[in-house]
């Protein structure tokens, strides 16, 4: 078995690329990267939308009264 930072390791199939084979550890890596960019995407649009107000009263008038 290689060491735990080894490089990916390409599986072909007809002599074409399939998949990849790689530590955990980057695959962790790799995942988390991905979720912070989507992150900052979904961020990024949410900065783009114009924001509402409204007044606390009205919100509060329209609660459920108990």
């Amino acid at each position: 078995m290689k060491a735990a930072n080894a490089e990916p390791e390409i599986v072909t199939r007809n002599g074409k690329p399939v998949s990849v084979i790689l530590p955990i550890k980057k695959y962790q890596e790799m995942i988390e990267r991905l979720e912070d960019a989507k992150d900052v995407a979904w961020l990024k649009r949410a900065r783009r939308k114009k924001l509402h107000f409204r007044p606390l009263e009205d919100v509060l008038a329209d609660l459920p009264q108990r």
